[in-house]
């Protein structure tokens, strides 16, 4: 049993012409699973073939326009044919191209609009650059060559310069469709680091950012530092891009660091960010498995760590509930029994847990004085659903910069190669790049699209 493909066209009078493009044998049964259907290798041929006669019959009709100078808007004439070699994503095409002569001014017109230097459809490119975003580019490459018929510009390092070819096109975010203004947003930043492959740094830092509406709607960015990327002009647009408007109320969440605040001032969050609760609760945790290693050989002892174990619940409690302004009465209370731990001695490998609390205190009492300022009652903010600190940005983080370019994948990074990546994968993410494959970010109230989903 066999069938033959054909392709038909119809021109602008009716006219039809019909061309074979693939004959497909198999066999009268289905005792063989295997040969059910086409194959994927009789699949990507069959595109190949379809995109090759497609894009021939285009420059056919292409060939018999007359074009108008655009000097002196004479006719032209055909002059002579050029090949160019275009690669797409069925495949590697020659395409015949005219050049165009006027006879009056004798202008020479390409007759095209894409730049002559182009060898590859914008929409390879973009597949190329979200394949790269999500994977190591030497497994895009392979993905890319399983799946499509693509016979060129599959090799890894093809892959990296037409990745940041597409990176360097996008200056700042796009905005994909209008968005409807917002009443609320949340901003938070966050900084993390990466390996380094420059000359005499072993890390690179990355600022990652989140915008999130009451509605749902997110926007993401991501820039390294000491580059020509302007963070403050990226958290502009992501925050135009997400609905902000001269009423919209701005809630911004950053840790300790002075770079981030200016950062915000830049941008133009004028507020004051408040500390996120993220960054207390580690501290606190550290205290209380230092609290947890303390000696109770003796009665004194164990009452002293009875009572520093409840003295630093209490202090998480009041830090939670807005009551920053009484931790002071319980890192007092820890300080009134520490002496029973005097003499307490170490580990050949550890210095005395009594010491390590001694310094925890010091510096937890240091960092809550330096941030009095933006503090806030986090669990009156939890209680009405709404955010207390940076931990979707620690999210963020997580499968923006680790699952690429730090943990799951060992690699060393250039400035320029994390920064033209990490704008990649920002597009994919928010959306804003090609059709959408590998979006992640949808309203709550939204059922994405099975495609995207699945991706």
């Amino acid at each position: 049993m066999a069938w033959i493909v054909k392709l038909v066209s119809i021109g602008a009078e009716g006219e039809e012409h019909s061309t074979d493009v693939m004959r497909i044998a198999r066999t009268n049964t289905l005792a063989d699973l295997g040969t059910l259907g086409l194959s994927l290798a009789e699949g990507k041929r069959l595109l190949a073939s379809i995109q090759r006669e497609v894009v021939a019959a285009q420059a056919r009709v292409h060939a018999v326009h007359r074009l108008a100078c655009r000097d002196c808007s004479a006719s032209c004439r055909i002059k002579d044919y050029r090949q160019h070699a275009i690669t797409t994503l069925f495949g590697q095409v020659a395409v015949r191209l005219p050049r165009f002569r006027c006879a009056r001014c004798a202008t020479t017109e390409a007759g095209v609009g894409w730049p002559p230097h182009v060898r590859s459809t914008p929409e390879l490119d973009r597949l190329r650059a979200q394949l790269s975003a999500l994977m190591p580019y030497r497994a895009a490459a392979e993905v890319l060559g399983q799946l499509f018929p693509v016979d060129a510009g599959a090799d890894p390092e093809s892959l990296r310069r037409h990745t940041f070819k597409v990176a360097e096109s996008l200056p700042m975010p796009v905005i994909a469709k209008p968005t409807p203004p917002a009443e609320a947003l949340v901003v938070t930043l966050d900084s993390t680091f990466i390996r380094s492959c420059e000359d005499g740094e072993r890390h690179l830092e990355v600022r990652i950012g989140n915008f999130e509406t009451m509605a749902g709607r997110r926007q993401v960015f991501g820039a390294v530092t000491k580059i020509d990327t302007d963070p403050a002009a990226l958290i502009r647009h992501s925050l135009d891009a997400v609905g902000r408007t001269e009423g919209t109320g701005l809630t911004a969440f950053t840790d300790s660091c002075p770079g981030l605040r200016r950062i915000l001032l830049r941008a133009g969050v004028d507020e004051l960010p408040m500390l996120d609760w993220f960054h207390i609760a580690m501290r606190l945790q550290h205290l209380t498995q230092v609290t947890g290693a303390l000696s109770s050989d003796s009665s004194e002892r164990a009452a002293a760590k009875a009572v520093i174990v409840e003295e630093v619940e209490r202090l998480r409690w009041r830090l939670w509930n807005g009551k920053a302004k009484d931790a002071k009465v319980s890192l007092d209370r820890i300080r009134a029994v520490m002496h029973y731990f005097r003499g307490e001695p170490g580990s050949r490998r550890s210095i005395a847990p009594s010491r390590k609390l001694w310094t925890a205190l010091q510096a937890l009492d240091s960092y809550l004085v330096g941030q009095s300022d933006r503090l806030a009652d986090y669990g009156e903010r939890h209680r009405a659903g709404l955010r207390v600190g940076t931990a979707l940005t620690e999210g963020t983080i997580n499968f923006l910069m680790n699952r690429r370019m730090a943990k799951s994948q060992q690699m060393h990074w250039s400035r320029r190669g994390a920064d033209r990546l990490l704008k990649i994968r920002c597009a994919v993410y928010n959306g804003t790049l090609g059709s959408g494959f590998g979006q992640r970010f949808y309203p709550a109230k939204d059922f994405p699209p099975l495609m995207a989903a699945a991706a």
